[in-house]
């Protein structure tokens, strides 16, 4: 099936524009909602912001912008989804192109501006949820909305959509939406966290970070969730940095953010930075080039409790999830370990009072 998915994406799905294969590969997970939801391995069950999860991978924002696939892909074997970027404004996003496959790289470049229905529209089709699996909804500032009334206009998306939510996500970090990243201050986040936590129902709400920042913005970010109690923290959204990429001069010059495996250093590295400094104090989630189990594995021993997938899922095709749920089970079981959530923080990866393990399988690059 790996080998046949490969040839599907390299002889058709490559040849689609890339928005439209997204488009596509949408309405194809929203009929997946009628497939059987896999069964959960014990292994991999992870108990965090008062919510159990089948497994401690999921989706990333951006997959599901319309709030139609949610159910599809916790078939496909996804421990949660995070739909959005949601809006209080329904908007068009940004012109298009603004896909592009960045194929030599492993990677997805996009300046998509937050494309969605709003959240009116979005809110009763959350609210139709069959109740199995975790969903998170991802909310962003209307294009519309001056910085100065970011507060309110993040406040009613989450008036809308947190009663149908298991989180929030407050997005501050996209590169594709003009001064939206002037949010990341500590003085704006504070103003956010209040309007959103205001409409939350006391549900968990966490904010996504740009893998930009520098290190001192990090750690004075990193001591703002401590000092507020923040429920998590995501690392990381898409980089606008071009070092090292293989495409051609004149795609690279478009605008927009990157995803994938040349985010995957950085990614890491945002995540060992915010753990030193928030210990167990703040969940962490991790985001940015995940392909294999072993990436997942590496995420979790340096301080994540839960992981996000996105561009390795589009090149691994539908039983990437599945896949490495199966090695991931493995590997932990190998560790001596009774569930993944015990190599949390362990760079070693072998549970106290155990005396060996097994190396962690390599997984199949997405």
């Amino acid at each position: 099936m790996v080998r046949l998915y490969g040839l599907l994406y390299s002889r058709v799905l490559s040849r689609v524009d890339a928005e439209r294969a997204h488009v596509l590969g949408t309405r194809a997970l929203a009929l997946a909602a009628r497939l059987p939801r896999p069964k959960a391995d014990p292994a991999l069950r992870v108990n965090a912001l008062g919510l159990t999860f089948d497994s401690p991978l999921g989706v990333a924002a951006g997959l599901d912008k319309h709030a139609t696939a949610f159910e599809g892909l916790g078939n496909l074997g996804f421990g949660f989804v995070e739909v959005g970027t949601i809006t209080a404004v329904a908007q068009p996003g940004n012109p298009r192109p603004r896909v592009w496959r960045l194929t030599e790289d492993r990677a997805l470049m996009n300046a998509m501006g937050f494309p969605n229905p709003g959240a009116q529209a979005v809110a009763p089709m959350l609210a139709r949820r069959s109740g199995r699996g975790i969903v998170a909804i991802n909310v962003g500032k209307s294009k519309v909305a001056p910085l100065e009334d970011a507060a309110a206009d993040y406040q009613a998306s989450a008036k809308l959509l947190a009663p149908h939510a298991d989180f929030v996500v407050i997005n501050v970090s996209s590169p594709n939406t003009s001064g939206l990243r002037d949010l990341q201050t500590i003085e704006h986040l504070r103003e956010l966290l209040a309007a959103v936590r205001a409409e939350a129902a006391g549900r968990p709400v966490l904010v996504k970070l740009a893998p930009d920042l520098t290190d001192e913005q990090l750690d004075q970010l990193a001591d703002f969730a401590v000092e507020a109690k923040l429920d998590g923290l995501i690392a990381t959204n898409t980089t606008i940095s071009r070092a090292g990429l293989h495409a051609p001069a004149e795609v690279l010059a478009n605008p927009g953010g990157v995803s994938g495996a040349p985010l995957k250093q950085r990614s890491l590295e945002v995540l060992k930075r915010l753990r030193a400094r928030v210990g167990d104090q703040v969940l962490l989630v991790s985001v940015g080039g995940v392909e294999t189990a072993d990436d997942v594995l590496t995420r979790i021993r340096a301080g994540a409790t839960l992981v996000q997938g996105y561009t390795g899922f589009v090149y691994g095709g539908p039983l990437w999830a599945r896949r490495i749920n199966r090695e991931l089970a493995a590997a932990v079981r190998a560790a001596g370990a009774a569930t993944i959530q015990d190599l949390v923080g362990n760079e070693v990866g072998i549970r106290p009072g155990v005396a060996h393990a097994a190396p962690a399988p390599d997984g199949a690059r997405g």
